[in-house]
């Protein structure tokens, strides 16, 4: 295994709104505030997360078969346990919507298969047991 790394700071933004910053500077608002929220919720951003990986994989595997999707869009349900603390996701439903000349859906079906199966670091993160290390310093 070759382990690389990945860096992100986050900024709390006053109330419960929070600035992430990649190393190349792009940013994501996660806002908790229940009005006027500014951005996504965390899980939201784990949804959107999941299904934009996935349906990136799958845009490449239909463009490298030279059948690009002309229309392509997806709705992710999860199922949440309630009674666990957390309350964590334990099935997440990704129903895809894929439409383009010659894309069939054994076509679909293979690339999804692929993703989940093989490619998607976000769907394999979260099916991973994943190690936290939590060190606390002074600002």
């Amino acid at each position: 295994m070759t382990p690389t790394e990945k860096t992100m700071t986050i900024h709390h933004a006053g109330a419960q709104r929070y600035v992430t910053r990649n190393a190349g500077g792009q940013q994501l608002i996660i806002d908790m505030t229940p009005e006027h929220p500014l951005g996504v919720g965390p899980m939201d951003a784990v949804f959107g997360a999941l299904a934009a990986c996935t349906m990136s994989d799958i845009v490449n595997i239909l463009e490298k078969r030279r059948t690009p999707a002309t229309r392509y869009r997806v709705e992710l349900t999860g199922k949440r346990d309630g009674d666990a603390s957390p309350p964590r996701y334990y099935h997440y439903l990704m129903r895809h919507y894929v439409s383009g000349p010659g894309i069939t859906q054994q076509d679909v079906e293979k690339a999804a298969h692929l993703s989940h199966e093989k490619y998607c670091t976000v769907g394999a993160s979260l099916n991973a047991e994943v190690d936290f290390e939590v060190i606390i310093e002074p600002e």
